[in-house]
C-alpha cells in the first residue's frame, strides 16, 4: 500500500506547479492611511486545470483570497492582465520585486503536539 501512495504523491507532483506567473500591485497614501496590495497568480489545481489566484488586503495583515478557474493558461493571463489594468487605473502600482508568500500562522491557541 505504501509504494501505490508514493506512486499517487509523485503523479501529484508533476500535475501541480509553483504559480507560473505572479503580479504584485499595491496602492499606498499615507494622507488617506491607504497601504493596499494585490496580487495575482496564476497555478494548476489538483485536477490540471489553470486557476487565477487573487489576494488582496492591507499592507501588513493577512488579505482575501479568490480562486477562478479557467480552461486554459492563455484565457487565464488575459483575465489576469484585465483585472491588472483594473487596479493600475484604480492608482495601483507594479512591486519591482515580488515578494514571497508568507507562511500561515496560526491565531489564537496553537494545536498540541503529541
Amino acid at each position: 500500500m505504501p509504494a501505490v501512495q508514493l506512486d499517487l504523491l509523485e503523479w501529484l507532483d508533476g500535475v501541480t506547479s509553483p504559480p507560473v506567473d505572479r503580479l504584485c500591485l499595491r496602492r499606498v497614501d499615507p494622507e488617506l492611511n491607504m497601504h493596499r496590495f494585490y496580487v495575482l497568480g496564476i497555478e494548476r489545481d489538483l485536477f490540471g486545470q489553470w486557476v487565477l489566484v487573487r489576494e488582496w488586503g492591507r499592507i501588513g495583515r493577512q488579505g482575501r483570497v479568490r480562486a477562478n478557474a479557467y480552461p486554459s493558461a492563455a484565457v487565464a493571463r488575459e483575465a489576469r492582465d484585465q483585472l491588472a489594468d483594473l487596479k493600475r487605473r484604480r492608482g495601483y502600482r507594479d512591486l519591482v520585486e515580488v515578494p514571497e508568500r508568507r507562511p500561515f500562522r496560526w491565531k489564537g491557541a496553537r494545536p498540541t503536539q503529541s
